[in-house]
């Protein structure tokens, strides 16, 4: 998203691709290209619909069925199943049944009565607002352009000095039937009118034919951004910059400090997910003569203000003299003031049937000289509310440079989010998964136990993070996990866990992306197998360096954070069968090995007071997908054991107890298990996932 609306939008309609098109089809074409640009809607934002003949199922006869975007649906990514349908002839049948504004909730309530053909798919509190429009098509919009007109304190002069007759203009109005009526009426008696803007809202624009009502949407915010550049051409963005911003990796650092610190103090109901954003819009807002004037102000349009809350919190930090451990200090006192203002205005606005206080902590955090940082419950939330109120920050630029900005009235603000309507869709979401909020760290993540282990805790809500000394298998592994869950819970660092200063950048990149971390599956490791006499200094200390300096490396650096946050953790090694039970010609290596559970041990005994529970994975003779398997390690073990390489897996199999393959997924199921709640009491413990093995029995 631009800071300012300078390029023109595109009309990207295909004549040729929509050719061979129905109508629904059409609608979804439309609305995939109006959602594809955050210049038009935010994600999740706006609602596109047509009018469609169709042959009834019951009848056979031809009937009019409004399709339009349903309930939680997103316009660019959409597909023909997130359109609800209903019968026009018994949405106009609603005007018998409406009681008046008091009552128009229960409207709600009469929807499923006219859906078409059993459309699962539920209909949005919008619907009205496009039935009753007499088109065949519309469009709603949230254009940062359009809205930063509509949150004006002139808004309806301005839109009449933009657009003349061709655009009206409707005060604000929450939405829903009877907001539908005002349309309707405000059609019937401006027929020539192409749409209109609605205050502290958005846009409402219509047409004919889909491609119409395509190029009427594109046009008339193009018009606004056009009027906006004129007007704020040399203008100061938010009377100026009071403060500079640091550069781009001191920005990064501090967020990295900030974000663990505040991470510990927002989740207290249950774990949150941090993003940081510090594009130029952002920084220009942060760093503004504006900032303190329009910040508590909150936000204009109803989808903005559901993501971002009543108004965000200005952290305390001063760029010119970047004084963390003051910032952190005052940190629990801010959060808690922004807590109590919160509640207040709970109590100020509550009505009888409003559901009980939320969450009452903030979900922007704006840092002068920095950036932004938004909490939620999970990574796509958290990046979503971070570009809600980037929008936000547009439409206060524009607001500001050609008039006032205002916000939503306070009582307008708190009805929108303690809807009760909003509520019920709330209770329908379904359960969190076990790990949702949750941060890993999974080192040796490009190998084939740290890929399944990635895997496993992602199908379980959790966001990883890939750590590999081999930045490309970590990138390949993160490409395919990230088709599967999505780009925003997967990341791959580079790191050489025997180094310092990279393991402390690996988690200071971890804190940036995610806002802390949660969990460490430490499982990054050689093997090496020579007789005694053969075993170089060289090879011996490779072996410590990796398997037990790496584990001491990565854990310290996990405690530091943890305690940071304060809310308990997991580190769970991947050990070896060869920790407990000798084998031979690998002296080096189990030794090493052996270092890593006493190393667990102790690391138990430290983290118990700060809820840190630490416990180890032993496996054994896990070839498939293992890096440590290639090459001369293979060659070796195969030599000990007087077989070839085809014939090792059949030989360890055989060697085991219940003559069973041990799987990398065996591995991140047992790590999973030490990982989440399901282990919760346990601490100090060595889980053996090796088959079964007598010698490694650990009592």
């Amino acid at each position: 998203m631009l800071a300012k609306p300078k390029d023109r939008l595109q009309n990207l309609w295909d004549s040729g691709k929509a050719a061979g098109m129905n109508e629904p089809e059409k609608l979804l074409y439309r609305s995939n290209l109006l959602g594809s640009d955050k210049r038009i809607t935010n994600y999740g934002g706006g609602n596109t619909s047509a009018k469609v003949m169709e042959r009834d199922p019951l009848t056979g006869e031809q009937v009019e069925v409004l399709w339009v975007k349903g309930s939680g649906g997103d316009v660019g990514s959409m597909k023909l199943d997130g359109f609800s349908t209903l019968y026009m002839d018994k949405l106009r049948a609603l005007k018998g049944v409406y009681r008046g504004v008091a009552f128009e909730d229960e409207m709600v309530g009469y929807l499923p009565h006219c859906t078409f053909n059993l459309n699962p798919r539920a209909a949005s509190i919008d619907t009205p607002l496009h039935a009753y429009v007499p088109r065949a098509h519309v469009d709603h919009m949230h254009a940062d352009a359009i809205i930063a007109i509509a949150a004006s304190k002139d808004s309806q002069a301005l839109t009449r000095e933009i657009f003349g007759d061709r655009i009206g203009w409707l005060p604000w109005k929450r939405p829903g039937y009877e907001l539908g009526l005002w349309l309707e009426q405000f059609c019937l008696e401006n027929p020539e009118a192409d749409g209109v803007v609605l205050e502290s809202h958005g846009l409402f624009t219509w047409g004919d034919t889909a491609e119409s009502c395509y190029a009427t949407t594109i046009d008339i915010i193009n018009e606004a951004i056009g009027w906006l550049d004129a007007k704020t051409e040399g203008v100061p963005a938010f009377g100026g910059a009071k403060l500079q911003s640091l550069a781009p990796e001191a920005r990064r650092e501090v967020a990295a400090t900030l974000m663990p610190a505040i991470r510990g103090l927002v989740s207290g109901n249950q774990h949150m997910v941090g993003h940081f954003d510090d594009q130029e819009a952002v920084l220009d807002f942060v760093n503004s003569n504006a900032l303190e004037t329009l910040a508590p102000m909150g936000t204009s349009c109803p989808d903005h203000f559901l993501r971002t809350k009543i108004a965000p919190l200005v952290v305390d930090f001063d760029p010119d003299k970047a004084d963390l451990d003051a910032v952190l200090a005052g940190l629990p006192a801010q959060v808690e003031a922004y807590r109590d203002s919160y509640a207040a205005y709970y109590a100020r606005c509550k009505r009888p049937d409003s559901p009980a206080l939320r969450d009452p902590n903030a979900v922007v955090y704006l840092v002068p000289g920095v950036g932004m940082i938004t909490f939620a419950k999970d990574k796509a939330t958290a990046r979503i509310s971070g570009e809600f109120y980037v929008n936000a920050i547009n439409v206060m630029r524009g607001a500001s440079a050609v008039s006032a900005y205002q916000g939503l009235p306070e009582q307008e603000a708190f009805d929108i989010e303690y809807w009760l309507l909003e509520e019920a869709k709330l209770q329908r979401m379904p359960k969190p998964k076990s790990l949702a909020g949750r941060v890993a760290l999974v080192t040796g993540g490009g190998g084939g136990i740290g890929a399944a282990t990635a895997e496993r805790l992602l199908r379980e809500g959790a966001c990883v993070v890939l750590a590999d000394i081999d930045l490309a298998a970590a990138e390949k592994v993160q490409e395919r996990l990230s088709s599967v869950y999505s780009s925003d819970v997967v990341r791959a660092v580079a790191v050489d866990v025997t180094q310092e200063d990279a393991v402390a950048r690996a988690y200071s990149e971890t804190a940036v992306e995610f806002g802390g971390v949660d969990i460490l599956v430490s499982n990054a490791g050689i093997a090496s197998s020579a007789p005694v006499e053969e075993t170089s200094l060289a090879l011996w200390s490779r072996n410590m360096d990796i398997l037990a300096t790496g584990y001491f490396l990565v854990s310290r650096e996990a405690f530091g954070l943890l305690r940071k946050q304060g809310l308990g953790g997991s580190i769970v090694f991947i050990g070896s069968k060869n920790g407990l039970a000798a084998s031979p010609n690998a002296s080096a290596y189990c030794t090493a090995k052996a270092s890593e559970l006493h190393l667990a041990r102790c690391l138990a005994l430290e983290g118990a007071e700060l809820g840190i529970r630490v416990n180890v994975v032993n496996p054994d003779a896990v070839l498939r997908g293992s890096r440590i398997w290639e090459g001369e390690w293979l060659d070796q073990r195969a030599s000990t054991y007087d077989t070839d390489k085809a014939g090792l897996e059949e030989m360890y199999r055989n060697r085991s107890m219940l003559k069973r393959s041990v799987l990398p997924e065996d591995i991140a199921e047992a790590a999973y298990f030490l990982a989440s709640d399901l282990s919760a009491k346990s601490t100090g413990n060595i889980l053996n996932v090796d088959a079964g093995n007598k010698e490694a029995f650990t009592r």
